[in-house]
């Protein structure tokens, strides 16, 4: 399965990105074969409105069957539930220990948003 985390780099050593809308970038791992793509969300760094529904269709065109991140809000989810990706949230530290967290099911796997909207 591809799993998105977002993330303030590219890499496995960049820290998570808590913001799911305004993220930096989106770090896509492959859980079967440890490929990594890292993929930019400089379009909706500063977007007066709309960031998390943008950034959740970009990661829904990205392919993958999960997101990781620190918090999502109500438009988010809803776009990325409609494109059958699973939430999880409360992830800290760097990509590689978000993964490790996803991996031994510390994650919470949520079925509502967790924040407001336009929350930072």
């Amino acid at each position: 399965m591809k799993v998105a985390i977002t993330a303030n780099g590219q890499t496995r050593n960049s820290e998570v990105d808590s913001r799911f809308g305004r993220a930096k970038y989106f770090v896509v791992v492959d859980t079967e074969t440890d490929e990594l793509a890292a993929h930019d969300n400089k379009q909706n760094l500063n977007a007066v409105q709309g960031a998390g529904i943008q950034a959740g269709r970009n990661v829904v065109d990205l392919g993958v069957g999960a997101l990781i991140t620190g918090n999502v809000g109500p438009k988010a989810f809803a776009t990325l539930q409609a494109g059958d990706v699973k939430i999880y949230i409360g992830a800290e530290g760097t990509v590689a220990d978000a993964l490790e967290q996803f991996r031994n099911d510390k994650l919470k796997c949520v079925d509502q948003a967790n924040v407001e909207g336009h929350w930072i």
